[in-house]
């Protein structure tokens, strides 16, 4: 109930206009994103990596409407990874098709892209760029993509996707990313999809999230398990240690401001951890969506407000 208010807020743009344009606003979403210019991201980024974790930088923005708003959302990417170099950051990108211009120009989206894939491949040392992936309409679109890119060459170790575990496809999708070696971030699921396509029960979105994770772990190659169910955590911990899962080989990854005690005690063990980091102005619907997937983000944000 909570999750589906709070997706349908995400879609209102009257409130998205005036929350983006607001200093409230903006104090209420800065523990979920860093802020909006590339020098916060890197600042953030600079932070994370001091305290053991990797970082994956994401220039917030879907749906652009233009030609142009898709090259300016590139050139953006192109510039974070100019900084991760220069700054010698321990991080990489992730951006949505939709951002750099799918529903514009399919060919644009595909020539932006494949731009920001290959710059990336180049980087010393090379860097990577995970593909996001959205609401249901797109996700055969960007796995098509992801497939690829992967296969061009020189690209291979540069490019990844996303699989949503509440998605009742994904293990097929799954299994045909694993054939090319194509590194995953498993997650949930964020969007409200229906339930002919989704699990529509939370038990069996966790329990298809933790049948993906285990076929993830044995596969030989390096993947995110994103999650922030303590539960899921220990269940990953464990199953590594039975089945003598190196932890260079696979990394948790979470969201920036979310269970930051979690991403410590992980990092204290051993294991690798990855922290997704957000800027940018269109940061709404990002916060949306993370208030929607756990109820304590609200609860948060209201003690900090009236603290203040």
């Amino acid at each position: 109930m909570l999750r589906t208010f709070f997706v349908r807020l995400s879609e209102n743009s009257s409130l998205r206009s005036f929350a983006e344009r607001s200093s409230l606003g903006r104090r209420v979403s800065g523990r979920f994103v860093a802020g909006t210019e590339i020098a916060d991201a890197v600042r953030a980024t600079q932070v994370v990596n001091r305290a053991g974790m990797s970082v994956s930088i994401d220039n917030l923005g879907e749906n652009v409407t233009n030609p142009e708003e898709a090259r300016h959302s590139a050139e953006l990417y192109h510039e974070i990874l100019d900084a991760i170099t220069a700054e010698k950051l321990d991080a990489n990108i992730s951006l949505k098709l939709t951002h750099m211009g799918l529903d514009v120009d399919e060919s644009l989206a595909r020539e932006i892209v494949s731009g920001l894939v290959a710059k990336a491949a180049s980087m010393n040392p090379p860097g990577f760029v995970r593909v996001d992936m959205e609401g249901s309409p797109y996700t055969q679109h960007t796995l098509d993509f992801v497939h690829e890119l992967h296969r061009m060459p020189g690209n291979a170790n540069s490019v990844g996707t996303v699989i949503q575990s509440y998605l009742k496809r994904s293990e097929s999708d799954v299994e045909k990313l694993l054939a090319e070696n194509i590194r995953i971030r498993l997650c949930k699921g964020a969007y409200k999809e229906s339930a002919d396509i989704a699990f529509a029960a939370k038990s069996d979105v966790d329990a298809n999230y933790v049948k993906l994770m285990k076929i993830l772990m044995k596969s030989g190659i390096y993947h995110g398990l994103a999650t922030h169910d303590e539960n899921i955590v220990r269940q990953a911990e464990a199953f590594a240690r039975s089945e003598k899962i190196s932890p260079d080989s696979f990394e948790f990854q979470m969201l920036y401001g979310i269970r930051r005690d979690l991403q410590q005690s992980l990092v204290r063990k051993g294991w690798r951890v990855r922290v997704y980091i957000p800027f940018g102005t269109e940061w709404y619907p990002y916060f949306m969506r993370r208030l929607g997937e756990r109820p304590a983000n609200v609860f948060f944000i209201v003690r900090n407000l009236l603290r203040s």
